[in-house]
């Protein structure tokens, strides 16, 4: 192997070039007519991709015609079988196996120090940051007895214990690989390319061998690009290097250059820059876009180049369209129209080039209305597919023992049916929800379950689900035990519960490539498993969590041949016929510059590690890359989540360059937005007029509460819609006790210390209802935080109504808490039955009627009583005097009151609805004959909020009745 490298062995294919094709291109031309001289090549490649996409380029420019392939070896990939027959070499350790024995060493060191140690899911995350530590060690071979040399004294205390573990586990870590018979990725490729150095050291290959397409970022590909390059038939082929750039300009590099790190490795090559050979010319088929591209990226150290630049030629934008939408859903959206126009025309191809997840799986559904499954390089993370949701609620629902969110989330997933049709669990799981999963939250386990219901159907599910869990559940519940125990127990667990009636659970829960995918990730737990050693069954379902987030599911069959989604990497060698770059927002592409968990900036610097900033250069280079397509979109969300984003620094550049020269982009993209909106726009706006239903005579209702008497008047839609069409408001799930449910509460504790104490009052009247009212809350509030909130109030609900209580006792004979009356009437349409449920009624020495109304929000003003639109009261006094109430005798009524029951200050306070009672009585009860008569007319409809200045303050009913498209200040344009 020669010293020195030979003149043409460092080549350059230039930006806007397709790299494989051009590669294939050259190689075929090389081997002429000859098959074998071609078969006889050996090309490195930075991934396995890259090696497919080659041998795709080769037939492409054969024109189809069968061809022997050279020999394609991938450089990024750590477990590629190596040239050099690293046989020797100890296997790589299985990365879940050495992800959790490093969370085993964060662990031990985090029980010895002060404070509560992490829990195993936040360690499970450093110990990926401490294996990607230990990586970059070792690719820069790097001793790691240099971490005693970073002076501890002169660093922050918490540096200082973070200096002492990592000592600890580079000193510990190699004898863990040693017992394991195993070797770090990084390690391993440092040893397989010293062994193929000295295998070409002793015998230099006498077959021509081409590395291409990578910049050399890790030392040891470094070394190698280095030794081929000194080859006799070695070629090094680099990707975009910029050999017009000044001199000044290369010279003041920094490290977030996208020339950083070709100039890198040239310097450990060995070569000047400018004996870098060019293919198809310095700048390739668009120069005048590289030059724009190389201005606005050069150095700031030579910004002020910028002054003599001259106007931007019209060439260099000509197939660049910039587009920036309002939010990621228009993003995502216009890139799938351009993505989907592009299949209109026969052969085309085009490429979506995103370090954006989001942004890819948008675009991905978004060609789903078009029926377009693409392909992602990336694939989708396995926590969200079908069988790995699954697991995640699987683990959930036992966990937080059956609490109702969680146990719907996972027995309403498609893959639930505890050994039933899928059909027929769902249908009971949605009757169990109704029955004892909507309201507050019942009490833990399945055994809460079981109190709210009575339906043998449901029992028997929850037998069947008792069965099914218990063994993870118990699994859950040790103090301690190992990762492996409750692995299997949720894999058990989760296979009894997708077990259907016409397909056992496994077959369900394994099936397709993503079920395989789960099937490769369960069995790897499992044998990974003893290296993380004991743990809390508790800690379980977040640490899976954890673990199952890193793992992705790559589509094999069933994708568009012409359309793609790319990572940078990919895209780095191939260019389809319309390239768009998407999420050029700062943070996105390039990502943010994270904070090193293990070392600070000044630390790596003094260790001789690389600075974090590199990844910027890189990402730098790959944007270089695909701005010199043929056709290129450029876009970007301006607000993500409802916050104002930055462009990206390479937009921000191109802008300034662009400005300065009072330029502007040639298309701003505003058309694919405006088609993108027009999609799920109607042609025309109609606007919604408020529903007025006309019921026939036999749907109307024939009986009514006094309560709903008013919601009759205020809202007689919400009538209508809960007494002809039957329909009912579902509680929320796992609901928190809000301000009615409070209010039942006040309602019933006030009820029992009426039963209670009915003719003489306690010693401590304000402790006898605190008392009671301490066992109302314990049975309807099962939430500490909630108890906080509403308990005082109460307490001082209490102390009011003792106060009031004790002054008013004198007075009356009797007090009859919760009374049910009714009193019929005669109608038009037939015999209508007023009904109500009066929360207090005494009855004075002289025989009349106090009527008290408990309201712990805001009681309705004497104003509204009298124009009738509350006239609860009124109409509860007219049964009263009517002798409608059971156990009470007829009476006229003397006052009607209502007990504000706020616990703020004051606690309480008592309002008369009116002067006169009887008064008020006899009007409500006119006003409602006279309402039963319109509405016994059957042309008199049933509108929505008639009168807004007294509907409702809530009701049920308003998304049905669509209040909010009708009573809108305008049609939409």
């Amino acid at each position: 192997m020669s010293e020195t490298v030979r003149p043409g062995a460092v080549l350059t294919i230039p930006p806007g070039v397709p790299f494989v094709d051009r590669l294939a291109a050259l190689l075929l031309a090389e081997a002429g007519d000859d098959p074998l001289t071609l078969a006889g090549m050996e090309v490195l490649l930075p991934n396995r991709r890259a090696c497919r996409a080659l041998a795709d380029a080769f037939l492409r420019q054969s024109g189809g015609r069968p061809v022997l392939l050279p020999r394609l070896h991938p450089l990024g990939d750590l477990e590629s079988d190596d040239p050099a027959d690293p046989g020797d070499l100890a296997p790589v350790l299985p990365a879940l196996e050495r992800r959790l024995s490093l969370t085993r060493l964060v662990l031990a060191f985090a029980a010895g120090q002060d404070g509560p140690p992490p829990p195993p899911d936040q360690a499970a995350r450093l110990a990926t940051e401490l294996g990607r530590l230990l990586d970059e060690i070792a690719a820069e071979r790097l001793d790691p007895a240099g971490l005693d040399r970073l002076v501890p004294e002169d660093h922050a205390t918490h540096w200082q214990v973070t200096l002492r573990f990592l000592a600890i586990v580079t000193k510990l870590w190699p004898g863990i690989l040693a017992e394991r018979g195993a070797i770090d990725p990084a390690e391993r490729l440092n040893h397989a390319v010293a062994a193929r150095l000295a295998a070409w050291a002793a015998r230099p290959p006498a077959h021509p061998v081409i590395a291409a397409g990578t910049t050399g970022s890790h030392p040891a590909v470094a070394d190698l690009l280095a030794a081929i390059a000194r080859l006799p038939q070695g070629r090094v082929i680099l990707p975009g290097l910029d050999l017009g750039g000044d001199a000044a300009s290369w010279d003041a590099l920094d490290p977030t250059h996208p020339q950083y790190g070709l100039k890198a490795l040239l310097a450990r090559i060995g070569i000047d820059r400018a004996a870098v050979v060019p293919l198809d010319g310095a700048d390739g088929p668009r120069p005048d876009r590289v030059r724009l591209a190389t201005e606005a990226l050069r150095p700031a150290a030579t910004c002020e180049a910028w002054r003599d630049l001259g106007p931007v030629p019209a060439e260099a934008l000509a197939g660049v369209t910039r587009l920036d939408a309002p939010g990621p859903r228009e993003e995502a959206g216009a890139i799938a129209l351009m993505l989907r126009r592009a299949l209109d025309e026969e052969g085309r191809t085009a490429a979506l080039v995103t370090p954006d997840r989001a942004l890819a799986r948008r675009v991905a559904d978004e060609l789903g209305r078009w029926g377009i499954r693409i392909d992602d390089s990336a694939g989708r993370p396995l926590d969200l597919t079908e069988p790995g949701t699954f697991l995640r609620l699987t683990a959930r629902m036992v966990a937080e023992r059956f609490a109702p969110v969680e146990t719907l989330a996972c027995l309403k997933h498609p893959l639930a049916a505890g050994g039933r049709s899928p059909a027929g669990f769902r249908a009971l799981v949605r009757r169990l929800e109704t029955a004892a999963l909507r309201g507050p939250r019942p009490a833990p386990g399945l055994a809460g379950l079981r109190r709210g219901v009575e339906d043998p159907a449901l029992l028997t599910l929850l037998d069947d689900l008792d069965l099914i869990t218990a063994p993870f559940a118990a699994a859950l519940a040790a103090a301690e035990t190992d990762l492996a125990t409750l692995a299997r127990a949720h894999f058990e667990c989760a296979e009894a519960l997708a077990d259907a009636k016409d397909a056992p659970g496994p077959a369900r829960l394994w099936a397709g490539e993503a079920g395989e995918a789960a099937a490769r990730f369960a069995a790897e737990l499992t044998e990974a498993a003893p290296a993380l050693g004991p743990l809390a069954g508790r800690h379980y379902p977040a640490l899976f969590e954890e673990l199952l987030a890193g793992v992705v599911v790559r589509s094999a069959w069933e994708t568009h041949p012409r359309l793609h989604i790319w990572g940078p990497l990919e895209a780095r060698l191939q260019q389809p016929d319309l390239l768009i770059l998407g999420g050029l927002n700062e943070g996105t592409w390039p990502a943010a510059v994270e904070a090193d968990p293990w070392m600070s900036r000044p630390m790596r610097a003094a260790f001789g590690l690389p600075p974090a900033e590199r990844r910027i250069g890189l990402a730098a280079h790959d944007f270089v890359q695909g701005f010199a397509a043929a056709e290129v979109v450029l876009t970007r969300a301006q607000r993500v989540e409802g916050t104002p984003t930055v462009p990206s620094r390479w937009l921000t550049r191109l802008d300034a360059v662009l400005a300065a020269h009072r330029q502007i982009w040639p298309d701003d993209g505003r058309d694919w937005l405006a088609w993108h909106d027009r999609l799920d726009r109607p042609a025309a706006w109609v606007r919604p007029q408020p529903p007025a239903p006309c019921p026939p005579l036999a749907a109307r209702p024939r009986r009514l509460s006094v309560t709903e008497i008013e919601t009759w008047m205020r809202d007689p839609y919400a009538i209508y819609a809960r007494h002809v069409l039957g329909l009912v408001a579902l509680d929320p799930i796992d609901a928190d006790p809000g301000a009615a449910d409070y209010g039942s509460m006040v309602h019933l504790a006030l009820e029992r210390f009426l039963r209670t104490f009915p003719d003489h009052l306690p010693p401590d009247p304000a402790a006898a209802l605190r008392a009671i009212g301490a066992e109302v809350f314990a049975e309807a509030v099962a939430s500490p935080a909630v108890w906080a909130f509403w308990w005082p109030r109460f307490v001082a609900i209490a102390g009011w109504v003792a106060g009031r209580e004790t002054a008013r006792r004198p007075e009356l004979a009797s007090s009859h808490p919760e009374l049910r009356g009714a009193l019929r009437l005669a109608a038009p349409a037939g015999p209508f039955t007023l009904v109500a449920k009066a929360d207090r009624i005494d009855r004075r020495h002289d025989g009349s009627l106090d009527l008290i109304d408990y309201k712990t929000g805001q009681p309705p003003t004497a104003r509204e009583v009298a124009a009738g639109y509350a006239p609860q009261l009124p109409l509860e006094a007219a049964i009263a005097r009517a002798g409608g109430f059971a156990d009470l005798p007829a009476a006229p009524p003397a006052r009607l009151l209502y007990w504000r029951l706020g616990g703020g200050e004051p606690a309480g306070e008592e309002r008369l609805a009116g002067a006169d009672a009887a008064a008020l009585a006899e009007a409500a009860l006119d006003g409602l004959r006279a309402l039963i008569a319109t509405y016994d007319d059957p042309a008199t409809p049933y509108p929505a909020r008639p009168h807004p200045d007294y509907a409702p303050r809530y009701s049920d009913y308003l998304h049905l009745a669509r209040v909010r498209e009708w009573s809108s200040g305008g049609a939409e344009e």
